[in-house]
Parts: C-alpha cells; sequence; structure tokens
C-alpha cells in the first residue's frame, strides 16, 4: 500500500465511527469514506503533522455536506424513518459505533446537523470544544453554546437506563417466542402499558403503520395478528446492533427484519420497539 493508503487505513474505523453516528446510514457513511479518501490522496503540499485530525476534519465536512442530501431524501421517504442498524455478529473482533444505542441514534436525528457533528465528538469521542473549533472552523464559544444545546436536548429525550445486556437479550428472547407463538397473553405480559413501536419499511418492506403505534394493547394484537405460514418460516438469530442486543429475523435465509428492544427501568417489561424492515438497509447482514 502507499503511505496516504496506510495513513487511511489505520484511522478507518475511527472515522466510520464518527461519520455513521453523523449520519445514521453505512451507505451514506461508506460513501463519505470514499470522498474522504479521494480528498486525503489527492492533497498536494507537504507532510501533514497531525494525520487524525486531518482525516477527521476532512470526513466531519463530508458528512455534513452529505445530511443534506439525507434529509431531502427523507422528505419524500415512505412512513416512519429509523436509522441503519450496524449490526454485529457475535465474536467479531471489531465492534464498530459501539457507542450508538438505537435510542441515541434516533434522538441525534432531531438536532441540527452542527449540533450532531458537535454532539458525537465531544460526547462520544471526547473531543476537546477548542479542537471541534478547529475541525469545523467556528469560535470556541460558540462549539460550547451547540455542545450544550445538543446534550440539553439528547438528555431530555433519550431513556435515562440501558438494561444489562444479558437481561436485555433474555427479554427480547421472551417476546419473540411469544411473537413466533403467537401467544397474545404472553405478548401482553412482555410489554410495557406505554409501550411504543416505530417500523421502518421505506414502502419495501413490512410495516404495521406509518406512524409510532402506542400502547400494550394495540402493538400485542398486530404481532398476534402475524400469519402463522408467516411465522413458521422464522429464523430468528440474536446479534449485536451498535451498543444494543438486537434480533434479526430471518425468512428462507434472507433477513426480514431487526429489532431492537429497550426496557423499563427494572428490566423486566418492553418499553420501546424499533424495527427495520426496509430491505435497502438489510443487505448487510449475513
Amino acid at each position: 500500500m502507499s503511505d496516504s493508503t496506510e495513513v487511511f487505513v489505520e484511522h478507518r474505523e475511527l472515522l466510520f465511527s464518527v461519520v455513521y453516528g453523523m449520519l445514521g446510514t453505512v451507505a451514506d457513511t461508506e460513501d463519505v469514506l470514499q470522498e474522504t479518501f479521494l480528498s486525503w490522496a489527492s492533497r498536494s503540499g507537504g507532510p501533514v503533522e497531525n494525520e487524525r485530525a486531518y482525516l477527521v476534519r476532512i470526513a466531519v465536512h463530508q458528512a455534513l455536506a452529505r445530511r443534506a442530501a439525507i434529509g431531502r431524501r427523507k422528505e419524500t421517504y415512505v412512513g416512519q424513518w429509523l436509522p441503519e442498524p450496524l449490526v454485529e455478529e457475535d465474536g467479531d473482533p471489531v465492534v464498530r459505533a459501539e457507542s450508538y444505542s438505537m435510542a441515541l441514534l434516533v434522538v441525534l436525528e432531531t438536532l441540527t446537523p452542527l449540533e450532531r457533528a458537535v454532539f458525537v465528538l465531544h460526547e462520544v469521542f471526547g473531543y476537546a470544544h477548542t479542537e471541534i473549533a478547529e475541525i469545523l472552523g467556528r469560535r470556541p464559544a460558540a462549539i460550547r453554546q451547540l455542545a450544550h444545546r445538543a446534550r440539553e436536548h439528547v438528555h431530555a429525550r433519550r431513556p435515562r437506563y440501558r438494561a444489562d445486556p444479558k437481561v436485555c437479550r433474555e427479554v427480547t428472547k421472551r417476546f419473540l417466542d411469544a411473537v413466533v407463538g403467537g401467544d397474545l397473553e404472553a405478548l401482553l405480559r412482555a410489554l410495557a402499558p406505554d409501550v411504543t413501536l416505530w417500523t421502518d419499511g421505506g414502502g419495501k418492506g413490512p410495516a404495521w403503520s406509518p406512524h409510532p403505534v402506542h400502547g400494550r394493547e394495540r402493538v400485542a394484537k398486530l404481532f398476534a395478528a402475524i400469519h402463522p405460514r408467516v411465522l413458521a418460516r422464522l429464523d430468528v438469530r440474536h446479534r449485536r446492533a451498535g451498543g444494543d442486543s438486537a434480533a434479526v429475523l430471518f425468512v428462507d435465509g434472507s433477513p426480514l427484519a431487526v429489532f431492537v428492544l429497550d426496557l423499563t427501568p427494572y428490566g423486566d417489561r418492553v418499553s420501546r420497539i424499533y424495527s427495520i424492515t426496509n430491505p435497502d438497509k438489510l443487505p448487510r447482514i449475513g
């Protein structure tokens, strides 16, 4: 490899995690990394003193430009839009973007692009406000204001409680056993009274509603109504999706859906269900 390629490969995982946190889609993240590499490899001038900082600056600015395109796509998106899950198999040597739960990614979508960039760099990767100011070409005072606004917004909206991964996996299994078994009573026991279901099918995959569904009875009845012939073909595999335990549903060897569940503070019931069935967001799952 050339020196430029070696340096880029050395920092690629960091760049991926930063950009994924800013964009929430794997395909757009990979496109931004390709643009970052081309900009890095074609630069002119002498040696770069801080290669890591230089690459992060390029990637962040490319990601900010890409946010506009994602925003335009979301305006015409069919139904609910959820971030693309970054699914890892058990035993993978590298866990990418492990700091991002689905709940956090959903909240990050409500920030402005600059607020999101500042939050990711400061809260997730520990960059100082002065460093972020250099990356974004802003004054440190402006960065501190963006960071404060983003932090307050995120903390007010994301769940304050993170269940133990083992407990989350056990509850997820109990919930999906009830779904596959068509057991309405077991579903009702597994769900919190105020549970909310989000479904992202993008007009291409199965989706129960174009809007979030609230309430235990409504959510349970939707899952209990799945046709037995579909349930008989399901193969459920437990994986990791960023910072979450997740379940991937396969039909005839192809991924049908990714489920990510948030639990109540006591960890015994499901409070939020994120279901991604858009096939465009599932191609990297094997």
